[in-house]
């Protein structure tokens, strides 16, 4: 169901608490790539650990709030337009005055190698590796480690002197509570020096991670459960000699627990109440350890001791062990990971983080949209896992922070899309509604709530799934059912599952949200497996459907959607040709259109057109009648030539007096021999022209003119074309039987095979019926 409503309120149940409560962030990458340098507090996981034989090293959140004894992993990194020639050196200092006192704590070299890359896609792409640092934290409290990064370079002519720049970076080591402490303060109505604490127990009690330990001890989740499982179950499981936690094996030693024998469902009830207390998946597995939280620096509920980190590694610490655990994996390798840096960092920028940033869209979403609340945070994170899944809260499907009813920017309510519809609250054009462009663009006005610019944003795919926003001109141009007959619809297809054992696995598919990837000898896969049960056999989505483009030839539906756009750039004006208004077409394929104000309105709407089907991306597969249709809907109104229902628009208004006559449609009759517009059309003739069709089905004509009489003697008949397969050395012959209790009488002479496919054509006007067959020697 779509809901077409103007004055749409967007609206989500989310209680505003995942930002209200202000931790600390562990460093973030700034909004443009800095030439200077970047302290990253590197997370790791089980899959690289495995994939690096890193056996000295263990996981990390990559949070700078950890307990006493876990490993602190830091990275130094540079800007990738550096040459590596000129990193001259990182220089590392933890003094004994940046640390608690008494402290023993020491930088050493990191376990982790130089083939062992920066961890982030994103950072993989802006930044390169300048030097690395580990150490663990011994007593509670803060630690600042001073990083010294120093470069050169050469301006063409002389040396340039070393640039250093120097950063601090600070790591809260503290011991872990359990839930019941967290409980204490957010479990709502709390009220602490005038400030309510967010409540986030009551809701987090209702996720699968607050019960998962519960139920795989009980024996729910699976029968082969044991304790080689629990690490990422309990809270603050390290075995480490060096680890001194107070999390979950600390306190089994403690209370004398081992693993029970058998799984039973009398196990949870009979463990001790204090290793309940840190079992299940709870607040410090994500925030880290709060002992530091609760009190220290003179300050209750310190907030500078708790880490609140939209990074990946959060989630990656537990989600990341192939092969049983590949999500992360799979978003490694999404464009959401490597989330442009650009529209961050900014204020000029602020309607960008919406979509562009793990904060942004959190802020988004919590505050309902209010620019003035989610512009503020421009910290750049890639579109991580806490940008979408609220892990605090199971109200909506998969966790998802808001509902999958979404409001497109032209005001259409979208109530049919599943779990997809989650996705639409970015992929949409966010400019408005066309008329946006097409009235308000020319006069300067403000288009969209950043600014004026033209046609639809990136990626409005939810749009044309839908297949609303474009510019139909009157004319009811349908859709494909891709919308309504998925299910979940963009989750539905590009979020498929991919066998472990398929090249394609973590590459396409899941959190990857490709439909295709690259494989090892290089060329581009299509995966198609959720097309087949629709679409039979294909195995690309470029597979032939009609002559959309109206050359002559059926090529695949995406190449015939490309022909389209390259025949309406070329009626379009060249971007940079000015005369004083006299716009004339380019007469060329244009790559991209940028239309200006002064351009009449006939270019505004095919421009816009042009821009929707080229920034959709997906080049008819969401919707391939509505994009088939504006294309041509486009262009018949810049030539006259044919609009989406085949016949010219011209030919239909010269005849009919509009395109949308009744009488004017293809398959209209308006003679008395009974024969559709779309015939007339084809043959030339005027479609009201009086006539007869002589008994056999055959028109005769001269030219554009009608021949009646009876002396004509051409005439149409019936034939069979037999075609078969063949191979060389084999003779063939084509046999033929009126009726099959007869004998079969010899049609063809003999056929020598070719090992290609011969056809044979054979008439059939004097029988009733005919069966045929093809008899081979040898």
């Amino acid at each position: 169901m779509k809901i077409h409503n103007p004055t749409w309120k967007r609206f989500a149940g989310l209680a505003a608490v995942t930002l209200a409560f202000v931790g600390t962030v562990g460093t973030v990458n700034a909004a443009a790539t800095s030439l200077t340098g970047e302290v990253f507090l590197r997370p790791l996981t089980q899959t690289e650990i495995t994939n690096y034989g890193l056996t000295n090293a263990v996981r990390s959140a990559g949070i700078n709030n950890v307990a006493l004894g876990e490993p602190v992993y830091l990275d130094a990194m540079v800007s990738i337009s550096i040459a590596s020639s000129n990193i001259l050196g990182v220089t590392w200092s933890l003094p004994g005055t940046n640390k608690p006192p008494g402290s023993l704590a020491v930088l050493t070299n990191s376990p982790l190698g130089t083939n062992v890359p920066i961890y982030n896609p994103a950072d993989q792409i802006a930044y390169q590796l300048a030097g690395r640092t580990f150490f663990r934290p011994d007593l509670a409290g803060p630690y600042t480690v001073l990083a010294t990064i120093t470069t050169t370079g050469h301006n063409g002519t002389n040396t340039i002197a070393p640039v250093t720049t120097n950063i601090a970076t600070t790591i809260s080591a503290a011991t872990y509570l359990g839930i019941d402490a967290c409980a204490a303060c957010h479990s709502g109505g709390f009220v602490y020096q005038g400030v309510t604490v967010p409540s986030i127990y009551p809701t987090w009690t209702n996720t699968p991670h607050s019960t998962f330990f519960t139920l795989a001890i009980n024996g729910l989740e699976s029968s082969y459960y044991n304790a080689s499982c629990i690490q990422c179950h309990v809270v603050g499981y390290d075995t480490n000699t060096f680890a001194i936690t107070e999390g979950f094996n600390n306190t089994a030693q403690l209370v004398g627990w081992t693993f029970p024998p058998a799984l039973t469902n009398s196990n949870w009830a009979s463990m001790p109440s204090q290793l309940q207390n840190v079992a299940n998946i709870q607040c410090e597995n994500c925030h880290g350890p709060g002992s530091q939280h609760l009190y220290s620096q003179d300050t209750v509920g310190n907030t500078n001791a708790i880490a609140i980190s939209f990074g990946a590694g959060v989630c990656a610490q537990c989600h990341d062990s192939l092969t049983n655990y590949f999500k992360v994996a799979e978003w490694n390798n999404s464009l959401h990971a490597q989330m442009t840096r650009v529209p961050s960092g900014s204020a000029s920028r602020m309607p960008c983080v919406r979509c562009h940033t793990a904060p942004g869209f959190i802020n988004y979403i919590t505050y309902l949209g209010n620019t003035n609340a989610y512009a503020t945070n421009y910290n750049y994170e890639a579109v991580t896992c806490q940008a979408c899944h609220d892990p605090h809260n199971a109200s909506n499907p998969y966790e998802l922070r808001t509902s999958t009813t979404v409001a497109l920017s032209n005001g259409t309510v979208i109530t049919n899309a599943g779990a997809g519809g989650f996705c639409l609250n970015c992929h949409t054009s966010r400019n408005g509604s066309f008329s946006n462009s097409i009235v308000e663009y020319p006069q300067g006005q403000t288009t969209w709530n950043g600014g004026s610019a033209f046609g639809p944003h990136d990626s409005p795919q939810g749009d044309m799934l839908e297949g609303v926003n474009g510019v139909t001109y009157g004319q009811a141009i349908p859709s494909s059912p891709h919308a309504n007959v998925v299910s979940d619809t963009c989750v539905g297809c590009h979020y498929q599952p991919i066998a472990s054992t398929d090249p394609a696995f973590t590459l396409a598919g899941g959190h990857s949200t490709k439909m295709s990837y690259t494989n090892s000898l290089g060329a581009n896969v299509d995966v198609t497996y959720v097309c087949t049960p629709c679409h039979g056999a294909i195995t690309n989505f470029d597979f032939p459907v009609a002559d959309y483009a109206g050359v002559g030839v059926i090529y695949g539906a995406q190449t015939e959607v490309q022909l389209l756009l390259n025949q309406l750039s070329t009626l379009l004006p060249y971007t940079n040709y000015v005369a004083s208004g006299n716009y004339v077409p380019a007469g060329f394929v244009q790559t991209s259109i940028s239309p200006l104000t002064n351009w009449p309105v006939k270019y505004l709407n095919a421009s816009y057109n042009w821009q929707f089907v080229n920034n959709d991306g997906s080049h008819g597969v969401h919707n391939m009648a509505y994009t088939v249709g504006l294309l041509k809907a486009s262009i018949a109104d810049l030539t006259g030539g044919p609009s989406d229902d085949g016949l010219p628009n011209a030919w239909q208004i010269s005849y009919f007096g509009s395109v949308t006559n009744a009488a004017a449609a293809p398959n209209a009759v308006n003679n008395s021999a009974g024969i559709p517009n779309w015939m007339m059309y084809a043959l030339g003739l005027n479609p009201t022209a009086g006539f007869k069709v002589s008994g056999s089905g055959v028109i005769y004509f001269d030219g554009n003119n009608i021949v009646n009489g009876t002396t004509n003697t051409i005439a149409i008949y019936t034939a069979a074309e037999v075609a078969f397969n063949t191979q060389v050395g084999t003779t063939y012959q084509i046999q033929g039987i009126s009726s099959l209790t007869g004998g079969w009488q010899n049609i063809s002479t003999n056929i020598p095979g070719t090992g290609g496919s011969i056809s044979y054509l054979t008439p059939t006007r004097n029988n009733l019926q005919m069966f045929f067959r093809v008899v081979h020697t040898p």
